[in-house]
């Protein structure tokens, strides 16, 4: 399993979601509270985010910067964000699914253009693997970098979003895709600078909707009250939820 967060909001210092809140990712990727599988996360991790450009005309962001490693977030000297800070941000720890190399090209997040995306589960389960390589559409299968699961669901979002899809239908329609047992944790995280879309199938997350950002993650990063849990099987998108069988 992962752990994995977005963030939207007011400009805010990169570390703050990092390292400095109370159970901010690094803190959680060592001692999650609500983890189904695995006692830490420590195959490396990764965060993606956007310049805040509100001059922009249009929501959509440029290709957000990136920073990937196999080196535990806990643990890791080498990234100094210092004083950066964005108002949108993907961040994720990586426990790596039995199988997958330890590369950082099986690090989320994954970006293409302004998308960075996060799975926090495991979509090739079985015979899904083959399955699932062979619907993605031939140019992106050839541009694959890895061989982690993430990657390839990536991919079929983009392809979703490519002819015509919203977010939200583009991750509904790829988790109907795996197909996922009842026991599969298949949790989806997408954003694009302006929204965020993330589904709960199997494992946890929380979302905090207040008046200057919005949240979500597999665990709360402090004690605020206004966190609260995302049902299984729904998707979350800025500021509202649809279950997966419509809305709510």
């Amino acid at each position: 399993m992962c752990r994995h967060l977005a963030y939207l909001g007011t400009p805010i210092a990169l570390s703050t979601v990092l390292f400095d809140a109370p159970h901010a990712l690094a803190v959680q990727s060592r001692a999650p509270r609500h983890q189904p599988s695995g006692r830490i996360n420590p195959d490396g991790w990764g965060v993606a985010w956007y310049e805040d450009d509100r001059s922009s005309p249009t929501p959509i962001r440029p290709e957000p910067e990136r920073y990937r490693s196999t080196t535990p977030v806990w643990s890791d000297d080498l990234f100094a964000d210092g004083a950066r800070r964005a108002g949108a941000i993907v961040a994720a720890a990586r426990l790596a699914s039995p199988g997958t190399t330890l590369d950082v090209h099986n690090n989320a997040p994954f970006v293409s253009g302004h998308w960075a995306f996060s799975l926090n589960g495991y979509g090739f389960r079985g015979d899904r693997a083959p399955r699932l390589l062979a619907a993605l559409s031939p140019a992106r299968r050839a541009a694959l970098q890895g061989d982690a699961d993430s990657e390839v669901l990536f991919g079929l979002v983009l392809d979703r979003i490519d002819r015509g899809a919203d977010a939200t239908t583009a991750v509904l329609e790829v988790t109907a895709l795996v197909d996922p047992d009842d026991d599969m944790n298949v949790n989806l995280l997408l954003a694009d600078g302006a929204r965020i879309t993330a589904t709960a199938w199997g494992n946890s997350l929380f979302v905090l909707d207040a008046t200057d950002r919005f949240v979500v993650a597999s665990e709360p990063l402090d004690d605020d009250p206004a966190w609260r849990p995302v049902p299984d099987r729904t998707v979350v998108s800025s500021a509202h939820l649809t279950t997966y069988g419509g809305s709510r």
